[in-house]
């Protein structure tokens, strides 16, 4: 299933020409325009259902709410510090990046800095062209025996240790993530940053920026570390506190640094670039054929299978996504989306809603609760709001607007309930219960608030709920109203007795303009177009 239809994309940097080709011959209409300014990109990107960038463009949630038609974000590249995630969640977006597309080079690149500061080369080569031999100047140091220490045990810190440990290296690391027996089969021994910091030689981070990683390495921590350490930032700028780095190099307790990243690119401070210490680099770590060819490659072919319902890959925002493209799920999805917008219509003077619970019931669901409380939730806040919910931001807008959503899921025994989903919603006081399945394909209700209905109602086209005392008479005055309105009946349903009263179903040609005129007759009436 194809959870959104991409029809135009704008290309903001330069990516490579292969990223557009994909997309051009998947039937995309594909713009290239870069260096745009911030207002120029808000102007432009009204006209488009997807963005692709790399690292210079700054998405931010300006540039995100002005694009009305906006889908996906796309990034060539690791990581999204450059985009407003939470801003494209709201708003419905999806954002997505090439995990894996520059692994190799920033890795290399990492090992190429490690053995610069161990040897001088930036150093030695400028000396060289300066037309001095000064080979006591550039005395260096074996890499061999020494101890790396890799803050950040993903695909590039992997890279990076099994690289260097070819060199005799030994490699000890930290991850709150990677399971330290996952780590010492590529042969790094994980422990905590406290024992890490006296022991590295070198030390090189690899993690995301985030509050819990800014500042990582600071004046506390270069504290704890030997004399005349060297490390080495190839990931994201801010991640080594820069003051507290320029304090540890002119003290001597850093004894030098390989920075790919700085926090305002380009540094406008050059007190580090110019230190005879640093070597530095204008954020090469992805910047290779290889890596750009396949960043490319990759953020065409993911929005490419996303579109044809192959799977999702590299999302950051839209795990619940994962689970929906297999055929069996689009049903269940429709299914879903029809009872939070039966139980939204047949609540709408008792609204706000407190809490909503979702119970999947069968085997054959038990994978399904994420994608399918969501999809309630979009039936249930979809009233023609701006916000318009969809299955990335459903959950968000949910918890904004104070709904508390729980997602349950149980054997559902071998009765009806076998392969069902269950919608509880508490609103004012009061509680609404909606069961329903799929049956041949075909989305059903097969019970609302305790009543049982004898056919499932096909969640389908317009439907006008009632509720009303049992009465033979009923149908035929009811059909009576809907005839003056010139509305024909196309199917009805109706629930056995339940305390006096039973819940009605009626299948129409078209909605009935005015429900007033079913008063004299029901106790409650809904009416909905699915």
């Amino acid at each position: 299933m194809a959870p959104v239809s991409i029809r135009r994309i704008l290309i903001s940097e330069s990516v490579d020409p292969c990223c557009k080709k994909i997309l051009q011959e998947n039937g995309i209409q594909v713009t290239e325009k870069q260096n745009m300014s911030k207002d120029e990109l808000v102007a432009e990107i009204k006209d488009y259902d997807g963005l692709v960038v790399r690292s210079a463009t700054k998405v931010t949630a300006e540039i995100i709410n002005a694009a009305d038609n906006l889908k996906i974000i796309g990034r060539a590249g690791t990581g999204v510090d450059n985009v407003d995630v939470d801003a494209a969640t709201k708003n419905g977006i999806i954002v997505m990046n090439t995990p894996s597309g520059n692994t190799i080079s920033a890795a290399e690149l990492t090992c190429a800095l490690i053995m610069s500061l161990s040897r001088h080369v930036p150093q030695a080569a400028m000396s060289m062209k300066a037309g001095n031999w000064d080979r006591k100047k550039f005395m260096g140091a074996e890499l061999y025996g020494k101890i790396l220490g890799i803050i950040g045990l993903g695909r590039i810190g992997k890279e990076v240790a099994t690289r260097m440990q070819s060199f005799g290296m030994k490699t000890i690391g930290y991850d709150p993530i990677t399971p330290p027996e996952v780590s010492a089969s590529w042969g790094v021994e994980q422990m905590s940053l406290e024992e890490l910091w006296p022991q590295c030689d070198y030390i090189t981070v690899h993690t995301p920026l985030m509050p819990s990683t800014a500042g990582l390495l600071n004046d506390a921590s270069f504290a704890k570390c030997k004399r005349g350490v060297k490390v080495v930032n190839c990931a994201r700028g801010g991640i080594i506190d820069e003051a507290a780095l320029l304090r540890a190099l002119e003290s001597g307790q850093c004894g030098g640094a390989g920075l790919d990243v700085f926090v305002e690119e380009p540094p406008k401070d050059r007190a580090l670039v110019n230190h005879p210490n640093v070597i530095s680099c204008p954020h090469l770590g992805a910047s290779t054929r290889e890596a750009q060819a396949r960043c490319g490659q990759d953020i065409a072919l993911q929005i490419v299978d996303m579109l044809k319902g192959k799977a999702l890959v590299g999302a950051v925002n839209a795990q619940v996504l994962a689970s929906t493209f297999s055929p069996e799920s689009h049903q269940w999805i429709k299914l879903g989306e029809a009872l939070g917008s039966v139980l939204r219509s047949c609540t709408t003077s008792k609204q706000p809603y407190g809490q909503v619970q979702v119970t999947t019931l069968g085997e054959s669901l038990k994978n399904s609760s994420g994608f399918l409380g969501s999809a309630v939730v979009v039936g249930l806040l979809k009233d023609g709001s701006r916000s318009s919910p969809n299955l990335v931001n459903a959950l968000t807008l949910a918890q904004e607007t104070g709904i508390t959503v729980t997602r349950n899921h149980g054997d559902g025994g071998q009765g009806p309930a076998q392969g069902s989903c269950v919608v509880e919603v508490s609103t004012n006081g009061s509680r609404w219960k909606a069961i329903g399945s799929v049956q041949g394909d075909i989305p059903v209700l097969l019970e609302l608030n305790g009543s049982v209905f004898r056919q499932p109602v096909t969640l389908l086209g317009n439907l006008l709920f009632f509720k009303a005392a049992a009465n033979p008479q009923l149908l035929p005055d009811v059909t009576g109203v809907l005839a003056a309105a010139g509305v024909a009946v196309e199917s009805f349903s109706a629930s056995a007795a339940h305390g006096g009263d039973r819940w009605c179903c009626v299948g129409l040609s078209s909605p009935l303009r005015d429900l007033g005129a079913l008063k004299p007759l029901v106790k409650e009436a809904a009416q909905l177009s699915l």
